[in-house]
């Protein structure tokens, strides 16, 4: 079994063990395991607990999703991305197979989803200033993944959170993300651009996400291949939805 812990929380999830023995309240199940919010001396901390490795080959071979997850948490940290802390993680195996495995990250105070916001259409979003902001920021992290050839592969709405006090956006839940070479790497990132303009197209105008797809090229006009792949972004979903 491997296990790391920050040292302060090692006191209280210094084992693989504590982590699925601690109580708290579930925000998420699926057929992977469970997200399990808990609050300890005051800090809420985001437990995920694995009962499986993924798909049924990643039970002996490559990695459990749990694994890839903190990789790619740890990995945008050294990009100078914004994730929540990651303060634990682990696994057990037996005989080579996977058995079980946990991440623990420490919640954000005063955060929120873009897509909580949407849903309920926020007075944020209604600020041209605010959602020129956040939209900066998602296009510079977009950007660093994807000059890394790195795609987040569920860049959805609700794995950005932003933080109220400062307007700060961070990335969350990116077990899919991988890198990707030649024409996969093409597909994948225009796949996130997508997911993304996915909600985009009923909270931004058309020069608000015209302009977002600059930032994330770092070009000030589109030239004809922008043109080409800005078509296949808006085409992507379409007969899917």
């Amino acid at each position: 079994m491997a296990w790391w812990v920050d040292k302060t929380v090692g006191a209280t999830l210094g084992t693989l063990e504590a982590a699925f023995a601690m109580p708290g309240r579930r925000v998420g199940v699926s057929s992977m395991g469970e997200v399990v919010y808990a609050d300890l001396a005051g800090q809420g901390y985001y437990i995920k607990r694995y009962h499986r490795a993924g798909g049924h080959l990643q039970a002996w071979v490559g990695q459990p999703r749990v694994e890839r997850e903190w990789r790619n948490l740890r990995r945008f940290q050294q990009w100078g991305l914004n994730v929540p802390e990651v303060v634990a993680y682990g696994q057990q195996r037996r005989a080579g197979h996977f058995q079980r495995g946990a991440l623990v990250t420490r919640a954000l105070d005063n955060s929120v989803d873009l897509a909580t916001l949407a849903r309920h259409a926020d007075p944020r979003l209604g600020d041209p200033r605010w959602r020129d902001r956040v939209s900066r920021q998602v296009a510079r992290a977009l950007a660093v993944l994807h000059g890394h050839r790195f795609c987040h592969g569920d860049m959805k709405w609700r794995n950005v959170l932003v933080t109220d006090d400062r307007d700060r956006v961070f990335l969350i839940d990116c077990p899919s993300g991988r890198f990707w070479w030649g024409p996969m790497l093409r597909y994948r990132r225009i796949k996130d651009l997508a997911c993304l303009d996915k909600v985009a197209r009923h909270q931004l105008s058309r020069s608000e996400r015209l302009r977002f797809y600059l930032r994330y090229r770092g070009i000030a006009r589109l030239g004809r291949a922008d043109k080409r792949e800005v078509r296949k972004v808006l085409g992507f979903f379409q007969g899917r939805d």
